[in-house]
């Protein structure tokens, strides 16, 4: 698949996106013809600031206007996009009505330090696996390596078990198949045969966990794509408040890009 580096999008799928948000725009009777920037623009400059993470000083030279002009356009547009992105995808739980299995894994989004939140904050924040303050998420895919879903975020000290359970994809899962890591042993997942003391894996143990490990893979490749748009990758410098936001937004854009 073909896209530019910057935006992570084609040229045709940037035509449809930026005709979604003019559709939008016309039936409120708002017109952004007198900005110094036009819509195909605006809206090609806030995906480039989702998919590259670059600071707004660096996008206003880009683009040659000021940097408060940057923020606006950032704060009128992003909503514009999940709007308009609202019918991508399907929900985790269309996904398991389907019969299909699923693959699930956790993943941390950076969100630098921030002792202005306060001691407690920072202390849920903090995960010990990576030494970072974070908030994880999970993630949901297909078997054949495609995107289904994101959850919301949790604490970055949580487990990813617990994790699960915070967001509540362990009851949409109660009743499926789904593939996970060792982590997710005793939630209902099927993980690898973890080693036994005292002996050497059996041999279709090897084989069980070659084979688990081989569909896993898929559901890494799927965090790594996600994660392609630096946002969620380089470290959050926004409001805490509205990363969620800017979650659901990336999951869109992502299952916009591979076309579901």
């Amino acid at each position: 698949m073909r896209y530019q580096t910057t935006t992570g999008l084609d040229s045709d799928d940037m035509t449809e996106l930026v005709a979604r948000i003019h559709d939008i725009l016309t039936s409120r009777g708002i017109d952004l013809s007198g900005h110094r920037l036009g819509l195909y623009r605006q809206v090609e400059l806030t995906v480039i600031l989702v998919r590259q993470d670059i600071v707004q000083m660096c996008a206003a030279d880009l683009y040659a206007i000021s940097q408060p002009s940057v923020s606006r356009i950032w704060q009128r547009i992003l909503p514009l996009l999940d709007e308009a992105l609202v019918t991508e995808g399907i929900s985790l739980e269309e996904a398991v009505a389907q019969g299909e299995p699923v693959l699930i894994d956790g993943t941390f989004i950076p969100t630098g330090n921030r002792p202005a939140s306060g001691k407690q904050t920072q202390k849920d924040l903090y995960s010990g696996k990576h030494h970072l303050q974070c908030l994880t998420i999970q993630v949901a895919g297909t078997l054949h390596g495609d995107l289904i879903a994101t959850s919301a975020p949790a604490p970055g000290r949580r487990h990813d078990s617990a994790a699960l359970q915070l967001c509540g994809w362990d009851q949409i899962l109660a009743d499926s198949t789904w593939i996970a890591d060792t982590a997710y042993i005793g939630a209902g997942a099927i993980p690898p045969i973890k080693e036994t003391p005292g002996r050497d894996r059996l041999d279709w143990e090897k084989t069980f966990n070659h084979d688990v490990s081989s569909l896993r893979s898929r559901i890494e490749h799927i965090i790594g794509h996600l994660k392609n748009w630096k946002i969620l990758a380089k470290g959050y410098r926004g409001r805490l408040a509205e990363l969620p936001i800017i979650i659901r937004i990336v999951t869109r854009l992502e299952l916009y890009r591979i076309g579901w």
